[in-house]
């Protein structure tokens, strides 16, 4: 059989006998350059001076084939007998090898990986790439083809060098052309040999492949050239070989539930096949989109800039981690260009506060980790969005098994700037949606520090959220109040009904009221003393106080001075001032004030202001800000100007908002759970956190709404009787933890090294657990996935009535490890989280939390509750782990895959084996997850009151001298 070939096919080598053969290798190669006969005897003659006419003839001698037309000349093709196959040929010389020295090459190879024993192996020793042979080829096999295994589909999902386009449904019209060419990777070829150069908008190689592997990072990518190889219609198929390619079409978004992605050397045919998704198949059609927003931990973004194919031009945001840019105070240390090709992705590297580091110092950084693994695709008419568990790298789309949610939302007539604030009162709102507010939030306080980026989060204002599937759940770094709790259980009528949220800042300046000479008396200081004494707390024990702009003070435009008013003559405008807002603070308030978009009102606490104002002592005054809509609120589109969208940015940034557990909490806390129903309760990570422990355990079961189902009379007196509490969970353990026992991951297809990068379960943890009882193994489903690795964090709490016979309860997945960094670690004088609710005390309770997280939750509500809005028809039943459920309890001889146990079991492994996952190791030099063993648990210190720092000092002095020279005067 013959068949005609063209620059741009993919041919896949099989075995003869395909239906006896159980190893499943495929071979292949891309062709990406046809050189004919006498254009290879002219390049002989000028680059060896060897004899063309002796070549040409013994070309000429082979039996004619066929012919290809190449423009105004008609080449011949000539095919080989097989008996001249076997004859040995000499590759001496470099690039004066022929045609059917090079095929007879390709060929031995191919059969020596068919008959090796270990073809696996074969195949990655076979360095086609770095031959001198490669140079003419005319096609070049891939780093990664070097080690497919799988179906045709999915090794053909490596190149797919052609895209179907949307069909349409009227007869006469033309077929859509895209417009898009593909880039393959090649060594670097002679220009002259193979035509035009490269286009100047692409990356470039400046030297020959030299490739390790195929998760180099980012700065150190091995050296690629591209090549544009356009996109052929009707492209022909090889009998028996097959030219089978995935096609990139739309893909239907999964709803209630969450797909897997899509293994490259999976075999697709199983019959139990989970809904797979692919990175270019999210991302499909690329020529729609106008922005991408990225977040995720590790990124290898010249690997998706060709993955994906991304035009030079579109703009492209990545927030990723680097300990010492997020741990920076500098303004400089937030972002970069990395590449000078793509003028238009920036690289942004969000800030950790320094609340959370050793000391409250950023010198001393602390632990945390920019953790989330987020895209957001902009296109006219919807908006993409992609939660997923996959970092941006390739073995984590490719090799190793995570979740993908996504969900497009439609644009709206006009932008809805009401949608970045949700306040619910008490109950989530059943008429409104909080994702775009959760989402704002989350993205705002990624790029509070970049002006540059702060337009998405007015691009969120023209889509419409309101049909989400799913609660979006954030944790972001900090030591968060749970104000934002407490505020969603005031009643509409106690609040304004423009109210929009609470700021929790500070007061700066305090100091200055015990060393003025303008007050030698303390004639002002007693006053001040007197107004705060009369002065009535409201429901939460706070102050009000008066904001003034200072428009007239030349150290800072911005300036807005914290007044205590008279409380016997408040009309007469008699007032004491107390100090200033910090300046990163009034930089945003102002201009928002100023143009009436918003309101802000001042609360502080009445003990805290007379401790300061009698103490002399350096500790701040927290001030509270309530944000109210303004009068041009509702014309906030037309008003927009730049100053004024970075300014809402860091409003909205500011903004409390329930974090991590406190997030569940709020989310999962307005449902009725049948206590005595729950059949399951499961939590499945790639990392479990050194803090786990009762303590956690148990307020992690509170805010997902778990209550006794029994009562305990000596508990009738305990303030959190009928909650989740640590003596509950050390009599009866609440959740189960689903973590690869050492076995399985010996037992993986690749071994035990690529584990090593994704799990992190601390020894002492384990030794801390292994009597409880809670540990079961992941054995991935479906089936098909057993030997590969999981990343996944995926945790379910189901209930099982047997009267309706249906079943209940939610579903998370997303970037949260089973942790207290991601999740939070609560701080306050009792344990754990009442389910019911925070009870209305002055007392305020906090939340220490590490690393910025996102993921989703979808809630199956009770029969007996209503449910809210936008439920689809899905049941928690369909929802397919990823995971097998009931997972195996761990046994006697079980242990978790803990770093150690690992170390152990590569020592074990031979002198060969070891070499060689040494060698993959070096190409390795990013980890995918956070160690954050036995250090998650230093910062533990309950007393976090914050002193006034140096630099709130010098601008308040500014401030304070300006404004008594004034007075003075």
């Amino acid at each position: 059989m013959v068949r005609e070939l063209f620059a741009g096919d993919e041919v896949l080598l099989v075995c003869g006998n395909e239906s006896e053969c159980t190893l499943r290798v495929r071979v292949g190669f891309v062709i990406q350059g046809i050189v004919f006969k006498e254009e290879i005897v002219s390049k002989l003659d000028e680059v060896t001076g060897g004899m063309p006419r002796s070549l040409g003839a013994m070309v000429s001698s082979r039996h004619s084939q066929g012919t290809v037309s190449s423009g105004k000349r008609n080449k011949r093709v000539f095919a080989l007998p097989a008996k001249e196959m076997n004859r040995s040929w000499n590759f001496s010389g470099s690039k004066s090898s022929d045609a059917i020295g090079r095929a007879k090459f390709i060929l031995s190879q191919c059969r020596s990986i068919l008959h090796s024993d270990d073809p696996t192996s074969c195949i990655r020793k076979c360095d086609i790439l770095a031959s001198g042979q490669n140079m003419f080829l005319g096609l070049t096999l891939s780093d990664r083809m070097k080690c497919a295994i799988g179906s045709e589909e999915e090794v053909s999902s490596l190149f797919p060098l052609f895209r179907q386009e949307p069909q349409s449904s009227n007869k006469n019209d033309k077929p859509v052309q895209s417009n898009s060419f593909r880039k393959v990777a090649t060594s670097e070829l002679d220009q002259d040999f193979f035509g035009d150069p490269l286009p100047s908008d692409l990356p470039r190689s400046k030297g020959p492949v030299e490739c390790s592997g195929e998760d180099a990072a980012a700065n150190n990518r091995c050296g690629m050239s591209l090549i544009n190889v356009p996109e052929k219609e009707n492209d022909p198929d090889v009998d028996g070989v097959g030219t089978s390619k995935i096609s990139l079409n739309y893909c239907s978004a999964p709803g209630k539930m969450f797909y897997l992605n899509r293994l490259a050397y999976s075999d697709s045919g199983s019959s139990n096949h989970h809904s797979v998704v692919s990175l270019r198949e999210l991302l499909y059609p690329v020529e729609s989109i106008s922005k991408i927003f990225i977040a995720t931990f590790t990124s290898d973004i010249s690997w998706f800039l060709l993955h994906c194919e991304i035009p030079c031009h579109l703009p492209v945001t990545v927030a990723c981690h680097n300990a010492e840019r997020c741990w920076s105070s500098s303004p400089d240390a937030r972002t970069s260009t990395p590449f000078p090709e793509f003028p238009n992705l920036v690289a942004v590297f969000p800030p950790f506060p320094e609340v959370i580091a050793f000391g409250n110092d950023l010198k001393q950084r602390g632990i945390a980790c920019h953790h989330p693994k987020l895209l957001v695709v902009q296109r006219e008419d919807s908006i993409r969005i992609v939660i997923t568990s996959a970092n941006l790298v390739a073995k984590q789309w490719e090799n190793v098994t995570n979740t993908v949610w996504w969900q497009d939302f439609p644009r709206r007539r006009e932008p809805d700037y009401l949608s970045l604030f949700s306040i619910s009162y008490g109950e989530m709102s059943n008429s409104r949606s909080d994702f775009a507010a959760q989402l704002a939030g989350f993205m705002a306080s990624l790029i509070v520090d970049v002006p540059g980026q702060s337009h998405w989060i007015v691009e969120l204002t023209n889509y419409d959220f309101t049909n989400a599937m799913g609660y979006l759940v954030a944790s972001v770094p900090g030591m968060h109040s749970d104000r934002a709790l407490k505020a969603n259980q005031i009643t509409p009528s106690s609040l304004d009904a423009k109210f929009l949220g609470l700021v929790e800042v500070s007061v700066v300046g305090l100091s200055h009221l015990f060393r003025t000479t303008a007050d030698r008396n303390g004639a002002q200081l007693k006053k001040l003393a007197l107004f705060l004494g009369k002065t009535c707390e409201n429901a939460n024990g706070m102050l009000n106080v008066v904001l003034r702009r200072n428009t007239n003070i030349p150290a800072d435009e911005n300036a807005v001075s914290v007044l205590v008013p008279n409380p016997d003559k408040i009309s007469s405008g008699d007032c004491i001032q107390l100090g200033f807002l910090p300046r990163n603070v009034a930089k945003w308030v102002s201009p928002l004030w100023d143009i009436g978009l918003f309101e802000f009102h001042g609360y502080v606490c009445r003990e805290e202001a007379i401790t300061a104002t009698f103490g002399g002592n350096n500790k701040k005054v927290q001030l509270i800000l309530h944000v109210l809509q303004g009068s041009s609120f509702l014309d906030m589109s037309k008003m927009m100007q730049d100053q004024n969208i970075a300014a809402l940015c860091s409003l909205i940034a500011s903004v409390q908002r329930c974090t991590g557990l406190w997030r569940l909490q709020e989310v999962l806390g307005q449902y009725n759970w049948p206590e005595s129903q729950e059949s399951d309760f499961i939590y499945g990570a790639s990392s479990i956190g050194s803090s786990v422990s009762a303590p956690f355990l148990a307020a992690f079961a509170a805010s997902v709404g778990k209550k006794s189902s029994q009562i305990f009379d000596s508990e009738e007196s305990d303030p959190e009787w009928g909650g989740w509490t640590t003596s509950q969970e050390l009599r009866n353990p609440s959740i189960r933890i689903i973590f690869p026992t050492i076995e399985q991951v010996k037992n993986a297809c690749s071994g035990i090294s690529p584990s090593r990068r994704i799990l992190f379960f601390s020894e002492k943890t384990w030794q801390r657990l292994r009597n409880v009882g809670i540990l079961h193994d992941a054995i991935p489903s479906p089936s098909n996935r057993v030997g590969h690795p999981m990343h996944v964090k995926v945790a379910r709490r189901r209930f099982w009535s047997k009267a309706s016979s249906s079943s209940s309860g939610w579903v998370y997945c997303g970037s949260h490890n089973f942790s207290a960094a991601a999740w939070g670690r609560p701080i306050s004088s009792s344990v754990g989280i009442k389910a019911s609710g925070l009870a209305q005390t002055n007392s305020t309770s906090r939340l220490h939390v590490c690393n910025y997280e996102l993921g989703i939750i979808f809630v199956f509500p009770p029969m007996e509750t209503k449910c809210i809005a936008n439920q689809n028809r899905t049941k928690l039943d369909d929802v397919a782990l990823p995971f097998v459920v009931p997972a195996p309890k761990y046994g006697p001889k079980d242990r978790p895959a803990t770093a150690q146990a690992m170390r152990e079991a590569l020592a074990e492994l031979s002198e060969r084996e070891a070499k060689s996952l040494a060698e993959v190791e070096i190409t390795e030099n990013m980890t995918e997850e956070v160690s954050d063993e036995d250090n998650e648990e230093v910062n533990e210190a309950t007393n976090y009151v914050i002193e006034e720092k140096e630099e709130d000092k010098t601008y308040a002095e500014k401030l304070w001298s300006q404004v008594d020279s004034s007075q003075s005067s």
